[in-house]
């Protein structure tokens, strides 16, 4: 688990965040003022902050300023609606790394944190990729586009998005927030349902003998069995 703390007075946004982050591995400390975040912060024991902006009391830039006066390294993201040349031109001289603006999209946030971690590796980050193929199943990214035995299953943007999420992560536990993020944006309605309606229609598309088969972990998510001879 990778220590994160999440500065963010915005109960349904912190939520979100904190659940999605959580299923992707990171350990998430959230506070909701500004002091808070400083007294945390100053601990330490977090390998990456992200700081929002506009907060009670003391302000996530003032935060993030008076962090790297107390000396911690941690790679700090300023996650804000205010994006304004100038704003990110603030963030970044008062101390911060990297400046995502709201409404932002989960998956980008999750590049932005990947991306700041391998900095501080001194590793860089490959390209993505544009096709994926398990057994008999082609997604291709380019044309949103899949095939299983060289047969269109015939696909909606939506779905080809929450395919795509599965086939590039096989045998990987997908919470729904992650799923709801990555094909619907940070915006979309943690409390619908959406998520299992399509994840019903994909399942009657990979009905057949050579698809894989979408699995459902109690309590979790989803996740894509790649080994084709397990039961749903």
């Amino acid at each position: 688990m990778i220590p994160l703390l999440l500065l963010e007075d915005e109960a349904r946004i912190a939520s979100f965040v904190t659940r999605g982050l959580a299923a992707e591995g990171y350990d998430v400390t959230c506070v909701a003022t500004g002091a808070e975040a400083l007294a945390a912060g100053l601990s330490g024991e977090h390998a990456v902050i992200v700081l929002d902006v506009m907060v009670p009391d003391i302000s996530g830039m003032e935060v993030c300023e008076r962090l790297r006066a107390g000396g911690v390294s941690a790679p700090i993201l300023m996650l804000t609606a205010r994006d304004a040349d100038e704003d990110i031109v603030e963030g970044l001289e008062r101390g911060a790394d990297d400046y995502l603006a709201k409404p932002f999209a989960f998956d980008v946030l999750l590049a932005r944190l990947s991306a700041l971690l391998r900095r501080g590796n001194g590793t860089v980050p490959g390209q993505p990729a544009e096709s994926a193929v398990i057994g008999a199943l082609t997604l291709d990214r380019g044309r949103r586009q899949a095939r299983l035995n060289d047969n269109d299953l015939g696909l909606t943007r939506l779905e080809f998005d929450v395919l795509w999420l599965f086939v590039t992560n096989p045998d990987r536990v997908h919470s729904r927030e992650r799923i709801l993020s990555h094909a619907w944006g940070a915006d979309a309605d943690p409390l619908t349902n959406v998520v299992d309606v399509y994840m019903a229609r994909l399942r009657k598309k990979l009905a057949q003998p050579d698809a894989p088969k979408l699995v459902t972990v109690r309590g979790v998510g989803y996740r894509l069995d790649a080994g084709y001879d397990r039961e749903p």
